[in-house]
């Protein structure tokens, strides 16, 4: 019946720890200290390391707000500026084209006269031309020669005799390098009309965009709305190259965007359309890491995190060295604590069985004793001698009993004294047959049954012999303890198909009520009602989980209970506590 109780498992911590693999050991208090110093060092240095991030990222942003709000304003200073410079050659083209007639305007003589009045009032004016309708060059003022050109197919001639007014991209056009023209278109009644143009100097135009450029290590263009720049940057590209920038939006206000400089670096980027043109003013911020301020700062940070980080380390090293050593201490009186618990365990054991052990050697001094006397009685009250026969009879029985007096007192006296740990090769059958020499007397007097159910072959291991001795009399003592007189306790031994064997002992006694099942192996929990320390089982537990194996318990009240030990075929050679 005992078979179909459910295995109460052992609870986590119920038993002591063991002294004899690894509690000592350099290794794991090794690994102590490590798993002390990375979890205390990460718990600490993590929130640290994400203030000074946050607090990175929001000087960052502070500073690159910093840079963008300038530029924002520079921007629309320049869209101004821009603005201005192109309304003010475009309103002076057109007051010149209403102000002088159409032949007027025809005469080369007066045509230069204007040019050299605009270049004087104005500045920028590099040529001034007239062309009639069909598009051809009638009049000419400039360093050219570019009377007669055809200008009909030109997208720009097309576009101001549509809107009246145009200022074209930068172009190659006749003269075969980079400009841009204005032009005014004015009817002539009765006549067809002539369009009124003037070519902007380039480099001019490009001086005035680079003035507005207060920013070091920024940059100021002017593109299409194509992409196409108008003017010469300062970082790369030239003139009808497409801009280094990703494609912009047309936006008459100012826009904000970060794009990826030249040299790998983010910038803020900040343009707006220039009105009346196709152009777009773009000024392109600074490195936002170049500020001195912003390096200060940073480096600030840097040192702020990098000395905290050390002495954080150094509070972690010394605290984490200072509790392993205490616990090393701790776990070292711990180990002789437990220590001194087996050996007293073991003699509140031998005390128990005093009584059947001092019985079994009275009897074989009782028969040394009357062997010696009958003995001196044939000698000293018989006239005659005894044989020699008869002398050598007694002589053996004497010495029988005298050798096995000897053997119970060595068998006791080598379970009673502190052993070294020593493997060897058990068996483990013999094993039991020896501890159960210990309590025969007790069972003969009791009338307890004891039955085996050993395998044919022997069940060798490599273990400790005083160890196993132990274990074994804690739990068949508390067999013994369980059953009524005349009870019934049961050894046996099996192989596992692991390899391993299993133990057990099984009585027919009173039982473990299932909610002291959880707590057999806790050191100081007893079900004796005051007759026991509490001690053995967990020692016992303690000591089987040393040399490899496993204890488990089945048990249910007023049927018995059943321990069984499992031990490994090849363990691992024991340690010396």
């Amino acid at each position: 019946m005992l078979d179909l109780i459910p295995e109460s498992p052992v609870p986590p911590g119920g038993a002591p720890l063991t002294e004899g693999d690894t509690l000592n050991s350099k290794s794991r208090y090794r690994r102590m200290f490590w798993a002390g110093v990375l979890s205390i060092s990460v718990l600490a240095l993590a929130p640290l390391g994400i203030m000074t991030w946050v607090n990175y990222q929001e000087y960052k942003g502070a500073f690159e707000e910093e840079q963008t709000r300038p530029l924002i304003r520079f921007v629309a200073i320049g869209k101004q500026s821009v603005e201005d410079f192109l309304e003010a050659r475009t309103a002076a083209l057109g007051y010149v084209s209403l102000a002088r007639t159409h032949v007027a305007l025809g005469d080369p003589a007066i045509l230069a006269g204007i040019l050299r009045d605009l270049q004087g009032s104005f500045g920028g004016f590099i040529d001034l031309s007239l062309i009639e309708a069909n598009g051809t060059q009638v009049a000419y003022a400039g360093p050219l020669e570019l009377e007669g050109e055809d200008y009909s197919d030109f997208p720009w001639f097309q576009e101001v005799k549509r809107t009246g007014t145009v200022v074209s991209e930068v172009f190659l056009g006749l003269r075969y390098s980079p400009h841009f023209i204005i032009a005014v278109y004015r009817e002539d009644p009765p006549g067809p009309g002539y369009v009124f143009r003037a070519t902007i100097d380039t480099e001019y135009f490009n001086r005035l965009v680079r003035t507005l450029l207060h920013q070091p290590g920024g940059d100021v263009f002017l593109i299409d709305e194509g992409g196409i720049l108008q003017t010469t940057p300062l970082s790369a590209g030239g003139v009808l190259e497409r801009a280094p920038i990703p494609p912009l939006p047309v936006s008459a206000q100012t826009e904000t965007v970060s794009v990826q400089g030249a040299d790998g670096v983010p910038r803020e980027l900040v343009y707006a359309s220039i009105a009346g043109s196709p152009f777009t003013l773009v000024m392109l911020g600074g490195d936002p890491d170049s500020g001195a301020g912003w390096a200060a700062l940073r480096r600030n940070l840097l040192i702020f995190f990098g000395l905290s980080a050390v002495m954080i380390l150094a509070v972690v090293i010394w605290g984490s060295n200072w509790a392993v050593k205490r616990a090393r201490e701790a776990d070292r009186v711990r180990a002789s604590a437990y220590h001194r618990m087996e050996y007293q365990n073991k003699m509140a054991a031998l005390g128990r069985l005093s009584a059947g052990v001092a019985h079994e050697v009275n009897n074989p001094v009782a028969i040394i004793s009357q062997n010696a006397g009958l003995m001196k009685d044939l000698l000293v009250m018989s006239d005659t001698p005894p044989s020699e026969e008869r002398q050598l009879e007694l002589l053996d029985s004497i010495i029988k009993s005298a050798e096995r007096c000897g053997g119970i007192t060595h068998r006791l006296l080598g379970f009673a004294k502190h052993m070294h740990v020593r493997t060897e090769t058990i068996d483990l059958g013999e094993l039991l047959e020896e501890v159960l020499g210990f309590l025969e007397k007790e069972a003969g007097y009791r009338d307890v049954r004891i039955e085996f159910d050993f395998p044919q072959e022997p069940a060798a291991i490599e273990s400790d012999r005083g160890q196993l001795q132990q274990v074994f009399l804690n739990i068949i003592n508390n067999a013994f303890a369980a059953v009524e007189d005349g009870g019934e306790i049961r050894l046996g031994i099996t192989r596992t198909d692991a390899g391993d064997f299993s133990v057990w002992v099984q009585d027919n006694g009173v039982g473990i009520p299932e909610e002291h099942l959880k707590r057999i192996f806790d050191p100081f929990f007893s079900t004796k009602k005051g007759a026991g320390t509490g001690l053995g089982l967990s020692i016992t537990y303690g000591m089987v989980q040393k040399l490899g194996g496993d204890v488990s318990v089945r048990s249910r009240e007023g049927v018995g209970t059943r321990f069984v030990v499992t031990l490994p075929g090849n363990p691992k050679e024991a340690q010396e506590p």
